[in-house]
């Protein structure tokens, strides 16, 4: 519903008509008319020089803060406190539980700060400058997490920052913005202030609207494995995060620029484009794997690996109940069922290294090779 408010907020800002009818005793900014839902709707927007303040202004505000709420009952709750999705990976970095915890906490709140510093106090004097401070922040924020932290807490943390940046210009910037322009209005100050007041609360709201892409990217991306467990997975979070703010810019253009269809299409295609070749070409993760001998593997051998590192969750009846049984319908109780997922464990236990989670369980690279052999050599007895 938050983003659903920016999106359409923003729209209508993009496409409000000047007012045509010169009987009007107000100086509207715009207006535009609507139909949706069997009705039509016609909207004003104007800063009430003069006039009286409404009986009921109905605010958007709500909907930002339960956002905000539940995602940091949710960090909480998954990753703080307990190990539902573990934070620290020792294969990244040696943290504790609570190291990684406050490292976590410490590049939102800092990362917050940042955007605030720069918006308050740089913006008015130098744009461009704090942009450029935003971009370097992101990027650096981004490699320090990726290298502290495992792959998958990294990219949702690097969200969770860039949603309480919104959450925080909503409550401490739109919000307060807000109630002075109902003041304004109430006690007849002009439209000098009104104005002022209204272009402070929009600047941030834009920035809003940029940051709603990325977030809802980086939100989903535990979801893939091969993108936040891969060795440039920092490069893969900033190519998301501006593949994201590039298509919102070009839908935010779409009434003004003609050919903003085949500048999205190029876009997106371009982005995939660069995913691929990062996540393809570049990657080497035979490289983090001990060869300790190229001989065969018995699948006795692999299966004790899968036993003492996986199967204590992927199992009909784990021994840890963190993700209950059988996570994601993967069960290895039976050769059957081991073997008809070689090139999947391959896949997770060896290229991309997101399993177990976080190396919960400790596999050694020794293991891991144990696993991509027996692997690669059922493929080929396969074919």
């Amino acid at each position: 519903m938050w983003i659903g408010n920016s999106l359409l907020f923003n729209w209508l800002d993009r496409s409000l008509q000047p007012a045509s009818d010169p009987g009007q005793t107000r100086s509207p900014v715009g207006t535009i008319w609507l139909l949706h839902s069997g009705g039509f709707y016609y909207v004003e927007k104007t800063l009430l020089e003069g006039e009286t303040l409404p009986p009921a202004v109905h605010w958007f505000k709500w909907q930002a803060y339960s956002t905000w709420l539940s995602g940091f009952a949710l960090l909480l709750v998954v990753y703080y406190l307990s190990d539902r999705a573990v934070l620290a990976d020792p294969g990244v970095a040696n943290l504790t539980h609570a190291q990684a915890s406050l490292v976590g906490v410490g590049a939102i709140l800092g990362g917050w700060a940042l955007y605030e510093v720069m918006q308050r106090l740089v913006v008015p004097r130098a744009p461009m400058f704090a942009a450029i401070v935003w971009i370097v922040g992101l990027v650096a924020i981004s490699i320090a997490l990726t290298q502290l932290l495992s792959g998958r807490a990294a990219f949702l943390h690097v969200g969770a920052m860039l949603g309480t940046i919104m959450a925080g210009n909503v409550a401490m910037t739109i919000v307060p913005s807000q109630r002075e322009l109902e003041a304004s209005v109430r006690e007849g100050r002009g439209a000098a202030a009104s104005a002022a007041l209204s272009a402070r609360a929009k600047r941030v709201s834009i920035h809003n609207n940029y940051f709603t892409f990325p977030v809802i990217v980086l939100m989903v991306s535990n979801h893939f494995p091969s993108v936040y467990g891969h060795s440039l997975n920092w490069l893969l979070l900033l190519v998301l995060c501006v593949a994201g703010a590039a298509v919102r810019h070009l839908l935010n253009l779409r009434w003004t620029y003609p050919r903003w269809k085949p500048a999205l299409a190029g876009v997106i295609a371009g982005s995939i484009g660069i995913l691929y070749v990062l996540m393809h070409i570049t990657f080497t993760p035979t490289g983090r794997v001990a060869a300790v001998s190229t001989g065969p593997v018995a699948f006795a051998d692999a299966r004790h690996v899968i036993d003492r590192r996986c199967a204590v969750c992927h199992s009909s009846n784990p021994s840890d109940l963190t993700f209950g049984p059988a996570p994601g319908g993967v069960a290895f109780d039976t050769p059957e069922q081991i073997i008809a997922l070689a090139a999947r464990i391959r896949e997770r236990a060896v290229m991309t290294r997101t399993m177990p989670p976080a190396n919960k369980t400790r596999i050694t690279d020794e293991e891991r090779s144990v696993l991509r052999r027996w692997a690669e050599q059922s493929f080929v007895t396969s074919r």
